[in-house]
């Protein structure tokens, strides 16, 4: 989202986590002994072409939203119509997850990944030169879906090749290139808009896509532990029902639609609030803003702390009350203030969706690698109907629009933590009194 791009990457970690505890079960010490080690030539190679993908990836799927000012401008579009260039790449991502992660078993992870940024690299090479937003918001629809396939095989890959004591640093590595790209395609993207026009900042992202698509093809090695296995649609969506009947799992996705929502409204839209007076800054200087998506990396890794002091449901609420008092900070005409805020919304959110997502490998039972992919789809989708319904609530009402839009889902995620907050005090209740007896 991601984050951004960002945020998606914690769901792949713990997706990537669970799938690797329960592979690791079942190596025998031979198998264990094939398998990648940091220290190797094979695993510095792997590393570097997962960190490639990852950077592609990310950098690929949020280009357009530094830019949307001057979409705006050139093309002559509302900014509630200029957000579709984000919101369908996260769409397309979201309602292809689930089928790559099937097909994937079939065709194999390297194979699945090396398609799937193939073809959104060849897709980045013709966005620049869309006629208009119509094919612009089409072509980005079709790179959202292809890059599905990235987060949908990479985690597996890592999980079959990797030794599993080492699988934990060959993840961070991945997730620092989700992290790096999202940051650097909207920094790059900005500053070369400054100087050519945002056509140009795109295709300079799509540049860096091709490079990182080579890389990682080069780089990548080849599977020696993937073994086909026949997509079963019935079982895939016998499995998926399975979760989505689950409570737990459903309040889960539900806040992590929320807490997204507040995200891909926020980032779509303060680029627009920038670039006006009071601000009135340049391109390249609100693409930098996104920079502020460090603090995420810091709030995430800070949220399993946050869940050994306060538990998960208080670290939801205070997830919660960050992010709201940073959309309030927002509302000053300081900039300061405002870029302030961002850092809480930021830091909130962060934290917020880290539990959220980590939540879905502990709850599911069974089928973890598929739960987690549904947190992923509502998660994009969150990113989607935010960016969208942000870009609307601006051109209706301004900033004050937006951040209300925001305000309503902080609520109705403080709202879904309570009912599951009396819930449990309700249970607990229950267990004290049966044990009295």
């Amino acid at each position: 989202m991601p984050p951004a791009d960002t945020g998606a990457s914690v769901v792949i970690m713990r997706s990537g986590a669970s799938t690797s505890s329960s592979l690791a079960s079942a190596d025998t010490a031979a198998d264990a002994d094939t398998r990648l080690v940091p220290g190797g030539r094979g695993y510095r190679r792997m590393s570097f072409a997962l960190f490639a993908a990852g950077v592609a990836t990310f950098a690929l799927l949020y280009s357009t939203q530094a830019l949307l000012p001057a979409i705006t401008d050139d093309l002559g579009v509302t900014p509630d119509q200029a957000s579709w260039t984000v919101s369908a790449a996260t769409g397309g991502l979201a309602l292809a997850v689930v089928p790559l992660s099937a097909l994937s078993e079939r065709y194999g992870r390297r194979a699945t990944m090396t398609a799937a940024l193939c073809v959104a690299a060849f897709v980045a090479l013709l966005v620049p030169f869309a006629p208009s937003l119509g094919w612009l918001v089409a072509l980005r629809t079709v790179q959202g879906a292809a890059l599905a396939g990235v987060p949908a095989s990479a985690m597996a890959y890592l999980a079959e090749e990797v030794r599993p004591k080492a699988l934990i640093g060959a993840i961070g590595l991945f997730v620092a290139g989700n992290s790096i790209g999202g940051m650097v395609g909207r920094i790059l993207a900005g500053w070369v808009a400054q100087a050519w026009g945002w056509r140009a900042g795109l295709a300079a992202v799509g540049v860096l896509a091709v490079v990182c698509a080579v890389v990682f093809r080069a780089m990548v090695p080849r599977a020696r532990h993937f073994t086909p296995a026949a997509v079963s649609v019935k079982s895939l969506g016998r499995t998926l029902g399975t979760h989505l009947s689950d409570p737990l799992l459903r309040r889960l996705y539900g806040i992590g639609l929320l807490f997204m929502t507040v995200f891909g409204a926020v980032y779509t839209v303060i680029g627009y609030r920038l670039a006006d007076a009071p601000f009135s800054l340049p391109q390249g200087v609100v693409g930098s803003i996104f920079l502020i998506y460090l603090v995420g990396t810091v709030s995430s890794a800070a949220a399993g702390r946050l869940v050994g002091r306060l538990g998960r449901r208080g670290a939801l609420y205070l997830a919660v009350g960050t992010t709201t008092a940073g959309l309030l900070l927002t509302l000053t005409s300081s900039l300061t203030a405002v870029l302030l805020g961002l850092v809480l919304i930021t830091a909130g959110f962060f934290a917020g969706h880290a539990v959220a997502s980590s939540s879905v490998s502990r709850a599911a039972k069974t089928g973890r690698a598929q739960a987690s992919a549904l947190y992923q789809t509502a998660y994009y989708l969150g990113s989607s109907v935010g960016g969208t319904l942000g870009a609307v609530a601006f051109r209706s009402a301004g900033w004050d629009g937006t951040v209300v839009l925001g305000l309503l889902a902080m609520v109705g995620a403080a709202s879904i933590t309570l009912y599951a907050t009396r819930k449990a005090i309700a249970q607990q209740r229950v267990v004290a009194m049966s044990s009295r007896r």
